[in-house]
């Protein structure tokens, strides 16, 4: 039950934010729904790929497919007044990343994989939507950008992964702790430490 309600989150959730970015670079109603199905997707399948699962499974998610297009639909026909009050897609995308990350992190778990497979199963599956959306839509991936994203998601895969968290109940406040962090460090500008390199400006003869 735990892993189903998680993933029709994370898939809706990831679905809307794909179709938010298109809408926001002026795609089509096509580009809103391959931009909203790569990253409802693209996490998963590019996990299982690493996990040297058929990518055939992918299309045995029918049901999920349906639900991410009506999401898409549904965005894509609110008037302009609604739609402002939901574009700031950051949220849908934490929510995403919160769901995915742990719906990943359980499925390494099940395969019995060490604790630095369930870290990347979940980096990849919570972040690998989203990064395939940014690359779609010419933007910088989130997971690269200023505000702590990725972290998150290795951090669920770490707790899981040394069987912090068992219960149901434990996996929601998981869930609810890591869509709070994403927007907080959003919110506050939480950084990584980081080390740019700057190149020196030659001399004009």
């Amino acid at each position: 039950m735990t892993w189903d309600i998680l993933t029709v989150i994370g898939v809706v959730a990831f679905a809307v934010s794909g179709s938010i970015a298109a809408m926001e670079e002026r795609y089509d109603i096509l580009g809103v729904i391959i931009l909203g199905l790569v990253t409802a997707f693209g996490g998963g399948a590019t996990r299982n790929l690493l996990l040297g699962i058929p990518v055939s499974n992918l299309w045995e998610q029918g049901n999920l497919f349906v639900i991410a297009i009506t999401s898409m639909f549904i965005v894509f026909l609110l008037p302009n007044l609604w739609f402002h009050f939901i574009k700031q897609w950051m949220f849908f995308d934490a929510v995403g990343l919160a769901a995915f990350s742990i719906q990943g992190a359980l499925f390494a778990v099940d395969m019995n994989l060490p604790t630095i497979a369930v870290i990347v199963a979940a980096l990849l599956t919570g972040s690998g939507g989203g990064i395939i959306r940014d690359l779609l839509a010419g933007r910088r991936p989130l997971i690269f950008r200023d505000e702590i994203y990725g972290l998150w998601a290795m951090l669920v895969g770490l707790v899981i992964g040394l069987g912090l968290v068992n219960s149901p109940i434990e996996f929601y406040i998981v869930f609810v702790l890591v869509v709070l962090l994403r927007m907080l460090s959003v919110y506050f500008g939480l950084k990584l430490p980081k080390k740019p390199i700057y190149r020196k400006k030659s001399k004009k003869v």
